[in-house]
């Protein structure tokens, strides 16, 4: 608006000293010929001063007249966006046309956010019937099957099969559920709510969850973190996210491996790095890791169907932060989580 503004300035000033270059030369071309002519002179003054006024006068009308427009159409716009009575009527003018447009167009407009409003809920329901549908079965599955390898005296091939329906069963479970918590994350289902916290709470909440598997692996986990760094995040997710990208890291590390957290603040984000002593990433894959149900090379003979990592980016994404990632292959990977302080 300010540039607008100028360039309005300096395109009155270039005509109005124009102007006065014409009136100079027609007034010394006069003068050439009819020598110093005090009425000539003096008709010469007046029709200068005429002219100017004459100017001014239409400039202040075309302002006028272009403020009027401007009014005019934002008073259309307004109506049309609330739903008022139509200015213009039916008129043939092109403000009329502008108006029936506006109109239609936000009429449309509606209609699309109510069907998009009517799909989501949809959405939302059809993603609780399947959590509600899938639970029960499943969970009996898991049940009955831990009391099929509990029974006493049951053969060693029954009971190694029963051992596998719960296993199984348990992934099953955890793929249906991370799967919805993509659709929702996705749609717009899930309210984060970040607030100002502290960092720590959240990376122990996320190490408790994996402590148990780096245990069975005799993986080290060490946190370098102090109580008093804090980020705006909201701490049950962002420890889902946090746990995603540890439970990625217990599994590409060797047994006796190492896994180490750190965080630290700096003037716009605070930092969080999982650094870990795995196989590390191919170069190649870095750009796509984030993608859902990707799996780089050094990946396929690993459990897992590529959903962490994309839901962790989603998680950092939806509270105004970023994920970057670096590997070498062979020597481990860190992955940097940068969380905005407000």
């Amino acid at each position: 608006m300010k540039k607008y503004v100028l360039q309005s300035k300096v395109i009155y000033l270039f005509f109005f000293v124009l102007f006065i270059i014409i009136v100079s030369v027609y007034t010394g071309i006069l003068l050439s010929f009819y020598g110093m002519n005090l009425k000539l002179l003096y008709v010469s003054f007046l029709f200068m001063v005429l002219i100017i006024l004459f100017g001014a006068a239409w400039v202040w009308f075309l302002k006028h007249q272009f403020t009027a427009h401007i009014q005019k159409v934002d008073d259309i716009v307004d109506g049309a966006i609330h739903g008022h009575d139509q200015l213009t009527l039916y008129e043939e003018t092109s403000l009329s046309s502008l108006e029936h447009k506006l109109i239609r167009y936000i009429e449309t407009s509606k209609a699309s956010e109510q069907n998009m409003a009517a799909e989501k809920n949809i959405i939302k329901e059809l993603l609780s019937d399947i959590s509600h549908q899938t639970k029960t079965p499943l969970s009996n599955i898991m049940v009955y099957s831990q009391l099929l390898e509990e029974t006493p005296l049951l053969a060693a091939e029954p009971r190694h099969f029963a051992s596998q329906i719960k296993t199984q069963s348990a992934k099953l479970d955890w793929l249906i559920q991370s799967l919805i918590k993509m659709s929702r994350l996705e749609s717009g289902m899930i309210a984060l709510h970040p607030e100002v916290n502290g960092i720590l709470s959240s990376i122990t909440a996320a190490v408790a969850q994996v402590f148990n598997h780096a245990e069975s692996k005799r993986i080290t986990i060490s946190i370098n973190c102090d109580s008093g760094i804090a980020a705006r995040h909201d701490t049950k997710w962002t420890s889902e996210a946090l746990f995603n990208l540890l439970e990625n890291a217990v599994k590409y590390t060797a047994p006796e491996g190492k896994i180490h957290v750190a965080a630290e603040s700096n003037e716009m984000f605070t930092v969080i790095k999982i650094s870990d002593t795995g196989s590390g990433i191919n170069p190649v894959d870095i750009p796509h890791i984030f993608k859902r149900f990707y799996r780089g090379k050094n990946a396929r003979d690993a459990e897992g169907v590529g959903i962490g990592l994309f839901l962790a980016r989603e998680i950092i994404s939806a509270q105004g932060g970023y994920i970057k990632v670096s590997s070498t292959p062979g020597q481990g990977t860190t992955f940097s989580i940068f969380l905005p302080h407000r």
